[in-house]
Formats: C-alpha cells, sequence, structure tokens
C-alpha cells in the first residue's frame, strides 16, 4: 500500500474480487456462479459511483484474487490492499489499522453487499466521528454495513461469528465494554439471498434511480420467468406453440399443465418441455403448476396464443415497474367485428384495468399467492382474479406488443361473430348479478 494521500478521510471498501464460484454463493442455485459473480460486478459499480461523491481517498481492501477486476472499477488512482488476517474481524481491524498509520484522521469501511448505499450516508458517518468513536451502519438482517472510526479500536471487532443476526449488537457490547461510544446511522438491506434480490425488485419499481443503477438493470435482466400452459385437448394448436417457444427454453421455465386430455396432446408435447398432470378446470392447472414452478415472475399463456417477439424481455421490462401486466390482444381474422372485439378487449385491460387469460397476464411469484392465486372455478377465473386485483388496487402494467390469438369460438361469419360477443358479455353480466357459475359454464360450452 502507498503511503500517499491527498486528503484527511478515507473510506476503505472491503470487498471479494468477483471470481464466479467464490463470491455470492448464498444466491446460488438460483443464480450461477457466473451470474452472482455479475452481480457483484453491478455492486462493486454501485458502491464506486457513490464513494466517488465523497471528499475522501478511496483504498479497496480485497481477498480471493487479482485485484485487476476492481482497478478497472475503481480506477488506477486507487489504493489497493490485500485482506491480511484469520477472520473476518481481523481482516477489517488491519485494514483499519494501516489506514490509520498512513495517517488518515477519519476512516470508514464499508461491505459492497448494500449497492443501495448513498453518498450522503457516508457523509454522515464521517461528520459523526467528530462526536464519538463508533460510527456504525446497521443492515435490516442484524449486521452491519458500515464502521468508521479515528483508529483501530480491536474491541469492536471480537465478534465470534459473523454473518449471524446478532453481530450488531455483539459489535456494540464490545465498544460499550471498552468504555467507548458509538452511534447509528441510516440502515440498509444487503443483497445476499434470492429473497433480498425480490425485495430489491419490489423496492426498485417505486424507485427510478434503483431501475437506472448497475444493479437493478441485473436484476430486471435476470428475473427468472415460468411460462405456464393450461391444456386440454389442444393437439390441433400445441405443436405450433412449442415451436414459438423454442427459442425461450434456455431463458424461461416452460411448463404445460394438462387437464386430462382425450386426445393427442400429450403424446405431441416434447420431452424437452416440463408436463404436469392433474385436475380438468383452467385455474386448477394454472394453480398446480404455479406452486411447482421456480419464476419470480408467472406468466400465463393460452394454448391457442402466438407470441410477439421478444416476449421475455417486454415483460422483464414491464416488471421492472409494475407488480403484474398483460399483453394486447390482436385476432387471427380480417373480419371487421372481430377487430372492433379486439379494440374493446384492450380498452378493458388498459383503461378499466381487467385483462383476460387470452392476453397472456404476467404477474409477480409473491403477489399472485398473496391474492390466493385464480379462484377454482369452471370458468370466468381471470375475469374475477382481474377483478380482485382491481379491488385491491393493482392495475396491469402494459406490453406494447400484442398476443394474437385464434377466434376459434367465433364462428359463422358476421352473424355469428356478433351472437358470440353478445354471448360473452351477456355471459359476464350475468356474472356479475350473481347467477351460478354452473348455470354460466353450460351457456358457455367447452368447444375442445
Amino acid at each position: 500500500m502507498s503511503n500517499k494521500k491527498s486528503k484527511d478521510n478515507t473510506i476503505i471498501v472491503f470487498t471479494r474480487v468477483p471470481v464466479p464460484g467464490q463470491t455470492k454463493t448464498r444466491m446460488m442455485p438460483y443464480f450461477t456462479p457466473e451470474q452472482c459473480a455479475d452481480l457483484h460486478r453491478c455492486f462493486l459499480q454501485d458502491v464506486s459511483r457513490q464513494v466517488k461523491k465523497v471528499d475522501a481517498d478511496i483504498i479497496v481492501s480485497y481477498t480471493g484474487g487479482n485485484p485487476d477486476q476492481l482497478e478497472q472499477i475503481f480506477g488506477k488512482k486507487v489504493m489497493y490492499i490485500e485482506q491480511i488476517g484469520d477472520g473476518l474481524g481481523n481482516r477489517m481491524a488491519d485494514a483499519i489499522r494501516k489506514a490509520h498509520e498512513t495517517g488518515y484522521d477519519k476512516i470508514v469501511l464499508i461491505g459492497t453487499d448494500v449497492p443501495e448505499l448513498e453518498a450522503e450516508t457516508l457523509d454522515a458517518a464521517f461528520a459523526m466521528l467528530d462526536a464519538c468513536d463508533v460510527v456504525m451502519g446497521p443492515t435490516e438482517d442484524g449486521g452491519y454495513y458500515l464502521i468508521g472510526m479515528k483508529e483501530a479500536h480491536q474491541q469492536a471487532f471480537n465478534v465470534k461469528k459473523y454473518g449471524e443476526a446478532s453481530v450488531l449488537e455483539e459489535t456494540l457490547k464490545g465498544i460499550s465494554d471498552a468504555g467507548l461510544t458509538a452511534v447509528t446511522i441510516d440502515s440498509y438491506d444487503d443483497i445476499d439471498t434470492p429473497e433480498d434480490a425480490h425485495g430489491y425488485r419490489e423496492r426498485m419499481r417505486e424507485d427510478a434511480g434503483l431501475r437506472r443503477s448497475a444493479t437493478g438493470k441485473f436484476l430486471r435482466d435476470n428475473a427468472k420467468i415460468s411460462i405456464i400452459i393450461p391444456t386440454y385437448n389442444e393437439a390441433s394448436t400445441v405443436a405450433q406453440l412449442m415451436e414459438q417457444l423454442q427459442e425461450y427454453k434456455e431463458d424461461a421455465e416452460i411448463i404445460f399443465v394438462d387437464g386430462g386430455s382425450q386426445d393427442d396432446t400429450l403424446k405431441i408435447i416434447d420431452d424437452e418441455f416440463r408436463v404436469i398432470t392433474c385436475d380438468k378446470g383452467r385455474a386448477i392447472q394454472m394453480n398446480t403448476a404455479a406452486r411447482e414452478s421456480t419464476g419470480d415472475i408467472l406468466f400465463f399463456l393460452h394454448c391457442d396464443s402466438k407470441l410477439p417477439a421478444k416476449v421475455t424481455e417486454e415483460i422483464r421490462h414491464v416488471m421492472a415497474t409494475d407488480d403484474y401486466g398483460c399483453f394486447g390482444v390482436k385476432y387471427d381474422s380480417k373480419n371487421f367485428f372481430m377487430w372492433t372485439n379486439r379494440v374493446i378487449s384492450n380498452h378493458r385491460a388498459w383503461n378499466r384495468g381487467l385483462p383476460f387469460g387470452d392476453q397472456g397476464i404476467f404477474i409477480d411469484r409473491k403477489l399472485f399467492f398473496e391474492m390466493g392465486m385464480f379462484p377454482e372455478m369452471s370458468m370466468m377465473e381471470d375475469y374475477e382474479f382481474s377483478r380482485k386485483m382491481l379491488r385491491y388496487g393493482f392495475k396491469p402494467g402494459k406490453a406494447t406488443s400484442r398476443i394474437e390469438t385464434s377466434g376459434r369460438r367465433y364462428r359463422g361469419g358476421t352473424i355469428g361473430i356478433l351472437k358470440t360477443e353478445y354471448r360473452l358479455w351477456n355471459l359476464r353480466r350475468m356474472y356479475r348479478r350473481g347467477d351460478a357459475i354452473e348455470k354460466l359454464a353450460e351457456l358457455y360450452k367447452d368447444i375442445r
């Protein structure tokens, strides 16, 4: 480490080198080792932007490899020192001791698992050291992301086991027992587990700054999507949908959930796709697959759909700002009244907040289960779910593309289309006034 310093204060960025398999291991297998390393780099990029705003020198204290990757992020003018000592506490104490010996008056050491850390918090930490011996930044899980002091106080680092919920409490006790004074500053959420990543995604829906951050973009682009397709006697449509889904096999979890097809549907579905069987009923089937899925985002898709390009990319972009969403719909018909049906359907979704299943509803996994999943009724499950979402204040985010769905229910030319549109409108009216769902199902009739 160079003995040169340009300022009185220094920030020690305490980190591992982002090597696959050696960093963010608690995220595996949710993320691959390579993704974990990429996520750590994003943390470092976001932390770097903030520490460079503070009137302090920067020291990067590293372990786990060559610091070249760190230099690409923090620059060549930053000091780099390798961590020395047995155990996390001793390594932190050693880094602070070396900084003090170099001549720094105030030293703030930070971890890198808090990408939401702001420069103002660091400024506040330095200011508080004018009136106390130690300043600490708590994390919500009982640890800490920041510790600042004017000299190395070993008593602050005699924690029996780091990574426990009692770390902050134990550290503060050691400081107090040594007759030292300590204050705490703003708390932050650290990102250690898949649940933490989900929490960050929830917060960034309300915070444009988080969406613009390197961490926010990574978590947006790497959100896991489960595509759930209920099937029942779909031999005539399932092959064309499988062909469309080929390009998403590596990008999403794809689940066909069959309700006891009597035709060749199950024989047609390729072994490369996951297949679940359960009782018949679209709501039952979709809920069954949702429970067995692993995605952060659940995308419910009808088997007779034709997908727009880059469908998973569009879902992720919508879900960066919304808790759930859907696509517009269009029909494989040039009939004028099918066009009006499309306009009405999209108006109902975008302006009234009531999407139907053929519009490809997608939703945050946690929210889906909190809302009780689809009501397991013989029909209208999508309508009732959308109504419930609206009652709780959720309107769907709008994907700019449209899913093309078949007009197989609309038969018999213009007269047949108008009769079908009226019948479907009347069924919704009957449902809203409380008619028995069994009666509606008999009027609706399964055409497959």
